[in-house]
């Protein structure tokens, strides 16, 4: 048979056969479905409404209508979110054995609750990324001006509230919603990455940092900057070794300059600065500065140039 030959109820049968099997076969539950993209980019932006009332949601909200409008909020927020984590736990079980998750709705109900009662923390967090934004920048006019415009506190926001997802443990959900923002924003940063307070990404376009990665507080860092591992282990079957530490430990006070790439299970000490375009492999003292060698001077003859 040609290609020709092919109707498309032959080529709707392959698609189907091709994924009945193997490790990318279709997700499927006769009751829970998958994880929804859209649902949780509206959760999200529904959380960004109330971490930054005001300049997100209904623009003309009030002292006395915000009480009601983040309970309102919240309360969609907690239900919506009960449901989706249900659908992760359902899409990273096993198809054939959906039916002994008889626990997983109760358990989702209690970490969407949960984590509903964490977000006083993660504002909180994200008010002193407001802060470094605006005092790192000499561009910033207004606090509001970093709030609106500065791709780094969309992806931070992003990220808190991933990280606080994946710290209780929610499958899938926390990787969703980091890709949101690395979409959003060319910013990659994996929902397992430790931030501390404080923590501002100039420009940012093209900054990736890894799963295991812990920042301390008060740490800058420019566009294109790499947190990554220097290598990937593997097990007697080949395969990688998944959850090993392999990214940096970057201390309290660092600044990364822009396109700079860090590797490994390596530590930046308190106060480093690390210079645009260098390759670090190594641990780095308290306080030292890495900047690439000087370069070469460059001769003119008269009337010419480079």
């Amino acid at each position: 048979m040609t290609e020709d030959d092919y109707t498309l109820a032959d080529v709707v049968a392959l698609l189907v056969e091709s994924g009945d099997s193997g490790p990318i076969s279709h997700r499927y539950s006769e009751d829970v479905p998958m994880p929804s993209v859209e649902m949780l980019s509206s959760i999200v932006e529904d959380l960004r409404c109330v971490l930054f009332p005001g300049y997100y949601g209904p623009s003309e909200i009030t002292p006395d209508t915000m009480p009601y409008y983040i309970g309102a909020t919240l309360d969609r927020v907690e239900r919506q979110l009960t449901d989706q984590i249900n659908r992760g736990y359902c899409f990273v079980c096993d198809k054939n054995q959906i039916d002994r998750c008889h626990d997983c709705e109760t358990r989702s109900r209690a970490m969407a609750r949960a984590f509903v009662r964490s977000l006083p923390s993660i504002r909180a967090l994200l008010l002193t990324d407001v802060e470094a934004a605006y005092d790192g920048d000499p561009a910033a006019k207004t606090h509001g001006e970093t709030i609106f415009c500065y791709p780094s506190i969309r992806a931070m926001t992003n990220h808190r509230i991933a990280h606080e997802l994946y710290k209780l443990g929610v499958d899938i959900i926390p990787r969703i919603i980091g890709e949101m923002a690395h979409s959003d924003t060319g910013i990659d940063i994996h929902p397992g990455a430790t931030i501390g307070k404080s923590f501002f990404m100039d420009h940012g376009t093209g900054t990736v940092i890894g799963e295991t990665c812990i920042i301390g507080d008060n740490v800058r860092v420019y566009q294109g900057v790499t947190l990554g591992a220097k290598s990937f282990p593997k097990g007697e079957d080949e395969r990688l070794i998944k959850g090993l530490p392999r990214h940096p430990l970057v201390e309290d006070d660092v600044i990364i300059y822009a396109g700079a790439t860090i590797l490994g299970r390596i530590t930046i000490g308190k106060g480093a600065v690390i210079g645009g375009n260098v390759w670090i492999t190594r641990d780095v003292p308290v306080g030292a500065q890495v900047i690439q060698s000087r370069a070469m001077e460059q001769s003119f003859v008269d009337g010419g140039g480079i």
